[in-house]
C-alpha cells in the first residue's frame, strides 16, 4: 500500500479503536459485540472500510472489515500508519472525584500525556471509591478520540503517607497547593528542570485543599516543589489540565 493511499481522506476519517492484542501485517481481529455496534450501527461502515487500530504498543494500524456477524467483526491488519512514540514520563497523582468530574479528568489527563495515574487518598479526599475499570474506560475513550498512541497505567488506590513513603529518589514531586504564594510557575518548574531529573509527578488534592500535615509530609521528599496554579481557587478537575500543561510545557511536549 502507498503513502499516498495512507494519507488519503478516508483514512483521515476513519475511526480509531483501542484493542488489547498484538498487531502486525496480516493479523485478524475479532471485535467484541460493543465495538461491533460501533463500527456496524453507529459509524455505518461495511465490508472492507477502513478502521484504524491502536493498542498502545505497536503503533497505529490500517485494518480493513471483513466480514462478521451482529456479535462480532473480523478485521485484517494491513499496514502501520504510525510509529509507537513515547511521550515524557510524568504521573498523575489525584484525589478522586464524584461520577461525571472524575470522568472528565481522566480524558483530560489521558489528552495531556500522562503516562501514569494515581488515585491518592488524603485527609479531605471526598470520594471513598473509585472504580479503576471505569477510569480505564474513560482514558481509552479519550485516546480513541484524540489520535494518541500511548495509553497511561492506571495505578491503585494509595493513601498519600504511603505514596510519600515510598517514594523514588529520581522523580521530582510537582505539588499543587492553593496555600502557596502566588508566584511564576514556569520559572518554578525551570528551576526544578535545573534538577536533572527526567521524570517527574504532579499531585493536585482534594476540593477542600491539603491540611498542615500533609504539607509538613511534602517536607520528606528528596526532590519535590510546591507550586500556585494562579490567584484563583480552581476546581480540581481544571487544575489537572493547568498543572499538566505548565508541566509539558517544561518537559518540551507541548
Amino acid at each position: 500500500m502507498s503513502d499516498l493511499a495512507l494519507s488519503s481522506d478516508p483514512l483521515q476519517k476513519a475511526p480509531r479503536l483501542y484493542v488489547d492484542a498484538s498487531l502486525s501485517r496480516g493479523a485478524e481481529l475479532h471485535l467484541d459485540k460493543d465495538q461491533t455496534n460501533y463500527l456496524i450501527n453507529v459509524m455505518r461502515l461495511g465490508d472492507q472500510d477502513g478502521v484504524k487500530i491502536f493498542n498502545g504498543i505497536d503503533g497505529e494500524w490500517l485494518a480493513l472489515i471483513s466480514g462478521g456477524s451482529k456479535k462480532s467483526t473480523r478485521l485484517i491488519l494491513q499496514a502501520q500508519i504510525r510509529h509507537q512514540t513515547k511521550g515524557p514520563d510524568l504521573h498523575y497523582l489525584f484525589a478522586p472525584l464524584k461520577h461525571a468530574r472524575l470522568d472528565y479528568m481522566m480524558q483530560k489527563a489521558t489528552e495531556m500525556g500522562a503516562s501514569h495515574l494515581v488515585p491518592v487518598m488524603t485527609r479531605r479526599t471526598q470520594a471513598a471509591r473509585v472504580n479503576l475499570e471505569r477510569m480505564r474506560a474513560n482514558a481509552i475513550e479519550a485516546a480513541e478520540q484524540c489520535g494518541i498512541l500511548t495509553l497511561p497505567s492506571i495505578g491503585e488506590p494509595v493513601r498519600l503517607d504511603q505514596l510519600i513513603n515510598s517514594w523514588p529518589d529520581d522523580r521530582l514531586m510537582i505539588f499543587c497547593d492553593e496555600d502557596t504564594p502566588v508566584k511564576d510557575p514556569i520559572a518554578c518548574l525551570k528551576q526544578a528542570k535545573a534538577s536533572g531529573l527526567t521524570k517527574w509527578a504532579v499531585l493536585i488534592g482534594p476540593e477542600g485543599g491539603f491540611d498542615e500535615s500533609e504539607r509538613r509530609l511534602m517536607k520528606s521528599l528528596p526532590h519535590y516543589v510546591t507550586m500556585s496554579l494562579g490567584p484563583r481557587i480552581l476546581r480540581a478537575d481544571t487544575a489537572a489540565i493547568a498543572a499538566l500543561t505548565l508541566a509539558q510545557a517544561c518537559l518540551g511536549d507541548w
